[in-house]
């Protein structure tokens, strides 16, 4: 439980970490992402809390909402450290994590209450794993992206903030490579078209 109460200081709003690769990954990390035991992925998670809490407002919308998707995430991976395959990326699988909570949690609140959508938050919250100008980007991207259907805010996410390749994508959010590159297209001519508008006023 420890990771899940270390990790709100990680990723919550009044203290975002620093996350110094050259200091708190080990060796089996490096490069390729491998991990070998459950210490490294309770390790991997530390370090991908700030990545996973993004990944989780993207989707929600709402930080309390994001908060509970990482928690979950944590648990739920290490809960089943033993299914993850060495030599393939920690983030990725963790993100597929987050992915999975996520959808079942749609599905339950839906059962629940029906098909209300969440409210939207004007800004996203930037942490420290990334440098100045790359969370800035990435803010922009998504904020831009803020209104776009919950799909393909996500491939937006990930193919253009976390950089992960068509492939990879579609591994994370378990849909063909299609359509990833659809929801993409889509969403880049909507958000062309809301640029031009933007330009236009």
């Amino acid at each position: 439980m420890a990771i899940v109460e270390s990790g709100r200081e990680a990723y919550g709003r009044s203290r975002p970490v620093q996350c110094r690769k050259d200091r708190i990954v080990p060796d089996a990390m490096r490069g390729s992402g491998e991990i070998a035991s459950e210490a490294e992925v309770r390790h991997g998670l530390s370090v991908t809390l700030p990545r996973l809490w993004r990944y989780g407002f993207v989707l929600s919308r709402q930080r309390d909402w994001a908060d509970d998707l990482v928690q979950q995430t944590c648990l739920r991976a290490l809960e089943r450290h033993g299914q993850f395959q060495p030599g393939s990326r920690i983030d990725h699988w963790l993100f597929a994590i987050l992915n999975s909570v996520w959808l079942n949690e749609v599905r339950a609140r839906r059962v629940r209450f029906g098909q209300g959508t969440v409210e939207a938050e004007t800004s996203l919250e930037v942490d420290g794993a990334r440098e100045t100008e790359a969370k800035v980007l990435a803010g922009q991207v998504m904020r831009l992206a803020s209104d776009l259907p919950e799909a393909q805010r996500a491939a937006v996410f990930l193919a253009y903030v976390e950089g992960l390749t068509y492939r990879e994508v579609a591994a994370v959010l378990d849909v063909p490579v299609g359509t990833v590159m659809s929801r993409l297209a889509a969403a880049r001519a909507k958000l062309a078209d809301r640029m031009s508008d933007g330009a236009a006023k």
